[in-house]
C-alpha cells in the first residue's frame, strides 16, 4: 500500500509574525530609499523606526504600550509629510497606521481616533508648507483607506478568535454532554441490575428459609431438599440474568403483556403460590423506558410480597386506558407489616418518574398495592 503523503501544516508561522516581518522590510526598504537632506526629518523618522521596533519586540508582552508607540510611529511622519523631500514620510505613517487598525487588543473608536488625528496631521502639514489641496487630499484619503483596510483584516481576526472561542466552548459542551450520559447510563445499569438481583436474590432468600423451616420444624428432608433445588435453581438464573442486564438495555425489549405474564408465571412456580395475572384495554406499542420501568417494577412488587407476605396469593392487572397504562400489583398484608417502601420501589419510583408516569404503594382494604401509571 502506497503510504499517504504528509500534509504540510495550515500556516509557516503565526500570522502576526508574518505581519510584524513584512512592516518591518517596508520599514527598513522605505528609509533606505528616503532623498532627504534636513537632519530634523531624518530624526523623526529615526524615532518612528525606534517606535516601530519597540513595537515589534513589546507587541506579546505588552499590547497596550506597544499600540501606544505604534501610534507615535504614524504620527511623526505625519506630522512632516509637507515639508518631507519624498514620499518616505507619508509611507512610514501608513504602514504603521496600517499595523495599528488592525490590532485587536486597541478598540474601533481609538483606531478611528488616532487615524483622524493623523489625517489631521498631514493635512495641517500641507497647509503649513504651502503644499497644494490636491495633495493633502490625496495622502489623507490613502491612510483613510489603510485604516478601512486595516479594520477589515481586525474584523476577521476578531471573528477567528470567536470561532476559536465557540470552538472550544462546544468541545467543552460535548464533553460535559458525554460525561453526563456515561453517568445517566451508569445509573441506568445500576437500576436494571438491582432489578435483576433484588428479584432473584429475594426469592433466592425465600426459598433458603422454607428450607430451614422445613428442617427445624418438620424435619422434611425431601421439602428441605425441593427448596433446596429450587434456590440453586434460583442463584443460577439470577447470575445468568445478571450477566444479560447490561446488553438486555440495549436490545428492544419484549412486548409488555408477554414480559408480565412470564414474570407472574416464574414467581408463582418459585414460590409455590397463585399469581393472577390479567391484561385489559387496547394493547399499544409503549416506549422502550416505559416498558423497562413497568416490568422492574412489577418484579420488586413480587420480590416484596415473597419476602414480606410468603404464601400468599397475588394479583397482576395490566390495563391500557386512553392516554395512560397502569400497572396494578396487590397482595394481602401477611405477617410482617411494612412501614416503608423501600430503596427498591424507591428507584423504581425515580424510573418512572423519567419515563413520566407516578408509582403510589401502600396498604388498602387488608392488602398491600403497588399502583404505577404512565401517560402515553
Amino acid at each position: 500500500m502506497d503510504a499517504v503523503p504528509k500534509r504540510l501544516p495550515d500556516s509557516i508561522a503565526p500570522s502576526w509574525l508574518v505581519v510584524q516581518a513584512l512592516g518591518t522590510l517596508f520599514f527598513a526598504a522605505t528609509l533606505l530609499t528616503a532623498r532627504e537632506a534636513n537632519a530634523g526629518i531624518w530624526t523623526a523618522y529615526g524615532v518612528a523606526a525606534a517606535c516601530w521596533l519597540a513595537f515589534v519586540l513589546l507587541a506579546p508582552r505588552q499590547p497596550k504600550t506597544a499600540a501606544a508607540l505604534l501610534a507615535a510611529a504614524s504620527a511623526l511622519p505625519a506630522a512632516i509629510v509637507g515639508w518631507a523631500g519624498d514620499s518616505s514620510a507619508i509611507l512610514l505613517s501608513v504602514i504603521a497606521l496600517g499595523r495599528l487598525a488592525t490590532l485587536t487588543s486597541v478598540s474601533v473608536g481609538t483606531i478611528l481616533g488616532f487615524g483622524l488625528l493623523d489625517v489631521a496631521l498631514v493635512v495641517t502639514s500641507h497647509a503649513l508648507a504651502g503644499q497644494s489641496v490636491g495633495e493633502s487630499l490625496a495622502d489623507a484619503g490613502v491612510m483613510l483607506l489603510l485604516v478601512l483596510l486595516g479594520l477589515n483584516r481586525r474584523q476577521y481576526e476578531v471573528q477567528a478568535t470567536q470561532a476559536r472561542a465557540l470552538l472550544e466552548q462546544t468541545r467543552f459542551a460535548q464533553a460535559e454532554h458525554a460525561r453526563a450520559a456515561a453517568l445517566d447510563e451508569r445509573t441506568r445499569i445500576a437500576r436494571e441490575l438491582h432489578d435483576v438481583l433484588a428479584h432473584s436474590l429475594g426469592a433466592l432468600g425465600v426459598q433458603l428459609e422454607l428450607a430451614e423451616a422445613l428442617l427445624s420444624e418438620r424435619s422434611d428432608v425431601d421439602g428441605a431438599l425441593r427448596s433446596v433445588r429450587r434456590s440453586r435453581r434460583l442463584a443460577a438464573d439470577g447470575l445468568a440474568e445478571a450477566r444479560d442486564a447490561v446488553a438486555a438495555l440495549r436490545r428492544d425489549v419484549l412486548p409488555l403483556t408477554e414480559t408480565l405474564a412470564a414474570a407472574a408465571a416464574a414467581h408463582a412456580r418459585d414460590h409455590g403460590v397463585s399469581v393472577a395475572f390479567e391484561a385489559g384495554g387496547e394493547t399499544r406499542a409503549l416506549p422502550s423506558a416505559a416498558v423497562v420501568a413497568l416490568v422492574g417494577i412489577a418484579r420488586e412488587a413480587l420480590t416484596n410480597a415473597g419476602r414480606h407476605a410468603p404464601g400468599e396469593d397475588i394479583r397482576v392487572q395490566l390495563g391500557y386506558a386512553p392516554g395512560a397504562v397502569r400497572l396494578d400489583v396487590r397482595n394481602a398484608l401477611g405477617a410482617v407489616t411494612r412501614t416503608g417502601e423501600g430503596f427498591g420501589l424507591a428507584g423504581m419510583r425515580e424510573r418512572l418518574a423519567l419515563a413520566g408516569g407516578t408509582l403510589t404503594a401502600g396498604p388498602e382494604d387488608g392488602d398491600w398495592r403497588v399502583l404505577a401509571e404512565v401517560r402515553t
